[in-house]
């Protein structure tokens, strides 16, 4: 019988590794925040500041935190990973929008009837400062603010649902597919009956999540994306067809009898 290899105790640099991964990971360290300064991030996590550098010069090699400046900050996760060479060209093509939007509709609906289930107290309040955030862009009729305030609704609902996969892989696609979308959504918010629409919408959503039915919150953000497809394409059909009269016009720029 073999003997057994002593157990040996974490560092402290690994312990603390460890706690700001898990923070990370469940998205209470939010990528692009900054750290607090190294003096007072020892006393607040209670090590010393040798043991911190350890544990902060590991973070950095595993490519969690980067350096801007003389801070330290949360990196863009998963963002190198998925932002490859066929994630760049499906971004830059505008009709890749819908699959987005479609793939979107699954995963929203299915969160946000997870986020009925599970949110806590403290998910349900910042539910409710998002909606918040959303009435009072609304109420400014300041279009770029509730679209801001929009996708941050979003984010918090990924967060409520508890699903640390499904939050980490949507913030980290968001950055990437989103373009042409929010570009057509910051559209949309400048149609007055169109921002009216879309903020009830939001308060659906939010409503069924408070009011913990998740039946109800999925069909209300089933609802919302399915509209976002829509509007996106028409506006998209729209374009193109603006375009091809413009060409028609000019020729296509190719001959010297207009233009």
């Amino acid at each position: 019988m073999s003997e057994s290899k002593p157990i040996r105790p974490e560092r402290a640099a690994d312990v603390v590794r460890k706690h700001i991964e898990d923070l990370i990971l469940e998205g209470s360290l939010r990528p692009g925040e900054p750290l607090l300064p190294e003096r007072e991030l020892a006393a607040r996590l209670n090590v010393s500041r040798p043991t911190l550098r350890d544990a902060l010069k590991a973070l950095e090699e595993h490519g969690l935190l980067v350096k801007q400046g003389r801070s330290l900050m949360v990196a863009q996760l998963g963002a190198a990973s998925i932002a490859d060479p066929l994630i760049r060209m499906l971004a830059e093509r505008s009709e890749v929008a819908d699959d987005y939007l479609e793939f979107r509709d699954v995963v929203e609906s299915s969160a946000a009837a997870m986020a009925a289930e599970r949110a806590n107290e403290l998910d349900i309040q910042q539910i409710r400062n998002c909606i918040a955030l959303i009435e009072t862009a609304h109420e400014a009729n300041d279009p770029a603010a509730e679209a801001e305030a929009d996708a941050e609704l979003h984010i918090a609902i990924y967060e409520a649902s508890h699903n640390l996969v499904l939050l980490q892989i949507m913030r980290a696609l968001s950055g990437n597919l989103r373009i042409d979308v929010m570009h057509n959504r910051q559209r949309l918010f400048t149609i007055p009956y169109v921002r009216d629409l879309l903020r009830d919408q939001h308060l659906a959503i939010a409503r069924a999540i408070v009011e913990k039915q998740p039946d109800a919150a999925r069909a209300a953000a089933h609802e919302h994306v399915n509209y976002l497809r829509r509007a996106s394409r028409e506006i998209r059909e729209a374009e193109a067809k603006l375009d091809l009269s413009l060409r028609r016009l000019d020729s296509g720029g190719l001959t010297t009898l207009r233009g």
